[in-house]
């Protein structure tokens, strides 16, 4: 169920999000202050490619100050998209699993400093 599901996700959500999430890490490790950050979305597009099957474990104390310039810099307009796509796929009772892992994105987006994928 879990390949089948991802794969869904992939053709209608995840090679776009994944693909976006690495050109943004790219951009963000051109400089040596954005290496930290481009790492942290090359973990949002790990996930975002597919999301069926892992937990998201977050620390937002582990680096607050770090989650807190990602939030301002990105991660509030993440968020939110993240939070809207997932009621829209609740809507349906066949999107129910894709909202859910909408709002697992959602929680990485908002802190992904000291969060763990498993």
């Amino acid at each position: 169920m879990k390949f089948i599901a991802n794969l869904i996700w992939i053709l209608f959500t995840g090679l776009a999000s994944a693909l976006m999430y690495l050109f943004l890490g790219l951009i963000w490790c051109i400089t040596i202050i954005g290496i930290p950050f481009g790492l942290q979305a090359f973990k949002l597009a790990r996930l975002s490619f597919a999301p069926f099957g892992a937990k998201v474990k977050t620390n937002f104390g582990k680096h607050p100050i770090a989650n807190i310039i990602w939030f301002v810099l990105g991660g509030f307009g993440l968020t939110l998209s993240y939070l809207f796509c997932g009621i829209i796929y609740c809507i349906t009772i066949i999107g129910i699993p894709f909202g859910l892992q909408a709002f697992k994105l959602a929680k990485l987006a908002f802190s992904p400093f000291g969060a763990n994928i498993d």
